[in-house]
């Protein structure tokens, strides 16, 4: 009997920060478990995580977007804008390296997390995004309609959410019809939810783009120390070695991998991170109580985080304004509770199977 090849699937998420590539995870675990040889495309700390948790995998490294992230949020918007030129042009640099892969490789699909140059039009193309309306204040309109020019190039666009309310994004990805192919998957999150006995009160975990990553960094390991409590910070920096630093009440780690993160998730209380949509959705897979604070700047998670708090769910602050005391909120909000999607993988998955 002859074995029929298993077709590859090249699986490439965006390098903002990590949250991108760890959505990925359940997707490329998926993606082997029906039969699937997925093959990993990204750069940065994003292609150096993905390495370490699927090291059987073959993995291509995409050009970088070299994208520069003001100091002072208030300015982030305008250096974005700025630089738009660039990365469209890092964009048509990326799609002519995937026409190669997709050749050198033999592709037979592709799922592109926010990567706007990764489709080819010889092979089936998803774009995952949980942004079908990207928020930039008074230019959301124009940033919008451009980013929805980039998806009608993909045969799918993706939604990690659910279509119906409540749900996790708002109106970051629901709109109304823009002639977009769209499919609601339901949330994602690499994470499962465990009866663990608490051994933290507190888990502080960052990720995002830097300098944003390493100020927060600096002044949370200076607000902690007054934290009466036990507390794990992972900083999300990825290294290659693991590095613990224990100091007064506080465990540091560097990065942790999946089934660590996931450990010591069930093993805390509460927690305190970003307003990243991937960490929201780990968040109400656990099933957790937290403290928000937003990357300075970025209108996406400065509004799920005011539409969360709103909602009664998590209380946030300011970076420029957070003090530890601000956690003692965190009892008075309902926490994030699981959706209960059902994730339909080989529905999806169909897609490359007519290939």
């Amino acid at each position: 009997m002859i074995l029929q090849e298993r077709k590859r699937i090249l699986v490439a998420p965006l390098n903002w920060g990590l949250g991108h590539a760890t959505r990925c995870i359940p997707v490329i675990e998926a993606l082997e478990n029906h039969g699937f040889e997925p093959v990993i495309a990204s750069d940065g700390i994003a292609l150096a995580l993905l390495k370490k948790e699927f090291p059987h995998l073959k993995a291509v490294e995409l050009p970088g977007y070299q994208i520069e992230y003001a100091k002072n949020g208030a300015f982030f918007k305008l250096k974005l804008i700025g630089q738009i030129p660039k990365m469209i042009k890092a964009v048509r640099n990326e799609n002519t390296l995937v026409q190669q892969i997709v050749q050198e490789y033999t592709i037979s699909g592709i799922i592109s997390d926010n990567r706007l140059g990764v489709f080819c039009k010889t092979v089936p193309s998803v774009f995952i995004t949980h942004q079908l309306n990207v928020l930039t204040g008074n230019t959301t309109w124009f940033t919008s309609k451009i980013h929805q020019q980039f998806i009608k190039k993909f045969n799918e666009c993706w939604v990690p959410d659910v279509q119906t309310t409540p749900n996790l994004s708002g109106k970051l990805g629901h709109i109304e019809n823009e002639g977009l192919k769209v499919k609601y998957i339901g949330p994602l999150s690499r994470l499962h939810k465990k009866p663990l006995e608490k051994k933290y009160d507190l888990m502080a975990i960052l990720s995002g783009p830097e300098p944003q990553r390493t100020m927060l960094e600096e002044k949370l390991s200076t607000e902690l120390t007054r934290y009466k409590g036990r507390v794990i910070f992972v900083k999300g920096v990825v290294e290659p070695e693991e590095k613990i630093t224990v100091k007064d009440n506080i465990t540091y780690y560097n990065f942790m991998n999946t089934a660590a993160l996931e450990q010591a998730f069930n093993e805390s209380d509460k927690v305190l991170c970003r307003s990243g949509y991937t960490t929201i959705m780990d968040l109400a897979q656990l099933g957790k109580k937290a403290f928000f604070i937003p990357t300075p700047g970025q209108y996406e998670q400065e509004y799920l985080a005011y539409k969360l708090k709103k909602t009664g769910l998590v209380p946030y602050a300011r970076q420029s304004a957070f003090k530890v005391e601000d956690l003692e909120k965190i009892d008075m909000y309902k926490g994030l509770k699981n959706l209960g999607s059902d994730m339909r993988w080989k529905d999806l998955f169909s897609l490359f199977k007519s290939k």
